[in-house]
């Protein structure tokens, strides 16, 4: 019996010992670690990033930032926007570098925030944020950019003005400040809508200057519109559209004329119904008037002409020196005009041509024709043995075959 019991006593003191080594970190320890770690420190720290056996880990927040910080030439049309991950948004605020706020949105579960409206050009923004990730902590940030400088800004002259009332063969012309490249996305940002349902096409002339026509004249009394979103559009070669803005253009009657250099009359018709027929002068054979449709420009009660101005000198034969003529509307920007004839004129009228080029008319004609026509309206040159004006001086883009204008 005595031995027996000694045996159980060591048992008990071995397995003490195995307990001991055990919370000593021994042996024992480090063939089972689980049972060594402590919990206690996890459990007071739930802000964890790496595994342990307490608590779940908590991820970090993920943050993706537009733009990104120090940023240049940043495009004041493209939103701020702040996402996250694992998270969400606390506070946010963009501001200016004079102290202006700038307002965003930001989602119903707090992950995105995006700003509202357009930024200023040439403008530096600071972009502060906090975000609160799963385990309560917070991140503040503080970013900034500049928007595009004022050099690489885009504006754009367009006509008709808005409100303007023309005849039925204007054009639309923009004017753009900067060279346009990136064609495409100018022509994507400008939508012309008709009351008569017509639709039309872009021409370049070049980089600065499009048009848009229809494939036959306007309609009669009819309305266009113009609207251009082109805040943000990016030209190319650094240049973005700096402007958002709509133009109304109104179109009257239709005036169309007929300039018949063989027969040496000048007729209109409005609306398609006769209105007046008139003898004429044209271009001598030295100086033929050009071919084709010219469309109305300007107007003067008075024009002052230099004979200088198309090259001639004193002792030329079709020098004429400078003198006054009355009603004068003009075709081209190179001095192509209606005018009444001058008095040693009048007598060839509807009988030989002898005129540099512009469209001579009696009192009466030339009158009418001033009192009566208006910007957009047009005449048609027949029977001249002149080219056709070059499409840049004035409005020659009737005189281009439809299948050929745009692109």
């Amino acid at each position: 019996m005595a031995l027996k019991t000694w045996s159980t006593g060591r048992k008990i003191a071995l397995v003490g010992v195995v307990c001991a080594l055990a919370a000593g970190g021994g042996a024992f320890a480090a063939a089972a670690p689980g049972l060594a770690q402590s919990v206690s420190s996890e459990a007071s720290s739930p802000a964890r990033t790496t595994p342990g056996l307490a608590v779940p880990v908590v991820a970090p927040a993920e943050l993706a930032v537009a733009p990104a910080d120090g940023a240049q030439q940043v495009n004041p049309a493209a939103p701020v926007t702040l996402k996250v991950t694992n998270g969400r948004i606390d506070r946010v605020a963009l501001t200016s570098a004079d102290g202006s706020t700038v307002d965003g949105t930001q989602s119903a579960d707090g992950s995105a925030w995006t700003s509202s409206g357009n930024l200023l050009f040439n403008t530096r923004y600071s972009y502060t944020y906090s975000v609160v990730d799963g385990a309560g902590r917070e991140t503040h940030s503080t970013r900034s950019f500049t928007t595009v400088s004022t050099a690489n800004e885009a504006d754009a002259a367009i006509y008709p003005l808005d409100g303007m009332k023309v005849g039925v063969a204007q054009p639309l012309q923009i004017t753009f400040s900067e060279p346009v490249l990136n064609r495409d996305a100018v022509e994507k940002a400008i939508k012309i809508t008709s009351t008569s349902g017509q639709t039309g096409k872009f021409h370049w002339f070049n980089n600065n200057t499009v048009r848009y026509r229809p494939e036959a004249f306007w309609a009669a009394n009819s309305t266009i519109t113009m609207d251009m979103k082109m805040f943000g559009v990016e030209l190319g070669n650094g240049q973005v559209g700096n402007f958002n803005k709509t133009v109304t253009v109104h179109i009257g009657d239709k005036r169309v004329a007929v300039a018949d250099a063989k027969a040496h009359t000048f007729s209109v018709s409005i609306n398609d119904k006769p209105a007046g027929q008139w003898p004429a002068t044209m271009g001598d054979t030295r100086f033929p008037s050009a071919r084709g449709f010219l469309v109305f420009m300007e107007k003067h009660r008075v024009e002052h002409m230099d004979a200088s101005t198309i090259g001639l000198k004193p002792g030329d034969p079709a020098y004429y020196g400078q003198l006054d003529v009355n009603y004068a509307t003009r075709l081209t920007p190179s001095g192509e005009f209606i005018h009444q004839a001058t008095d040693t004129a009048m007598p060839f009228l509807g009988r030989a041509n002898l005129s540099h080029g512009c469209i001579g008319l009696g009192p009466d004609g030339a009158q009418w024709v001033f009192d009566n026509m208006t910007t957009g309206d047009v005449v048609q040159v027949v029977n001249t043995e002149g080219d056709f004006a070059n499409f840049d001086d004035g409005f020659g883009d009737w005189n281009i075959p439809w299948s050929q204008y745009g692109n």
